[in-house]
């Protein structure tokens, strides 16, 4: 009877843990963008363009786990090149120095079993903070490739001083050329990760 107990609560982990998949950000199809307070009238909008991650979902209860992020700094892109160079300097996110910024989930939160929020460590230039982001998940589809896909946005916003990115200029009339506040907008898609396949003897 024993080991017939045994045997069955082994099934059923096996099963249980079958459920959740890990899935891999999709690059071609993920947009990690931010927005800027300029000159206290307007906004100056960009993104990154190499960035890579991972999660651990499950479709049927919903159990979102595990997500890491990583976003290669010198990707940075506003359409600008003078301004996408300051942004590479030490100034700003000193690239040569800080290659990455990484997203690290330390727990989720849920509204009508679906996933809501995303809390977390950011970290910038080295200086890791906590973060909340608004999470909302699109649902899943079946590619014509076979893949199985997951969609998703988030929201967030942090104070850019509080990772070290302090660079301002006053203005004549009062005021900074930049703002502290930093949206940040993610939409994107990942797909369940290929399986190693065992090396051919």
């Amino acid at each position: 009877m024993r080991a017939l107990l045994l045997s069955f609560m082994a099934t059923s982990l096996v099963t249980t843990s079958a459920l959740a998949a890990k899935f891999d950000v999709d690059k071609a199809h993920t947009n990690v963008s931010f927005t800027a307070p300029h000159l206290m009238v307007s906004k100056v909008k960009g993104r990154f363009d190499n960035v890579s991650g991972s999660f651990q979902f499950d479709e049927k209860t919903m159990k979102l786990n595990d997500i890491m992020v990583t976003v290669k700094t010198d990707s940075v892109n506003t359409n600008e090149a003078d301004r996408d160079k300051h942004l590479r300097s030490p100034d700003f996110f000193d690239v040569a120095k800080f290659p990455e910024m990484t997203f690290k989930s330390t727990n989720v939160k849920y509204e009508k079993d679906k996933p809501d929020k995303v809390e977390g460590e950011l970290t910038i230039r080295g200086i890791t903070k906590k973060v909340t982001l608004d999470v909302d998940y699109n649902g899943a589809v079946t590619d014509p490739w076979g893949n199985r896909v997951v969609t998703f946005e988030a929201e967030g916003e942090v104070n850019r001083k509080d990772f070290g990115l302090n660079w301002n200029k006053a203005m004549d009339k009062g005021g900074f050329v930049v703002g502290d506040k930093i949206k940040i907008e993610i939409d994107g898609e990942a797909k369940v990760a290929a399986v190693p396949t065992a090396p051919k003897k």
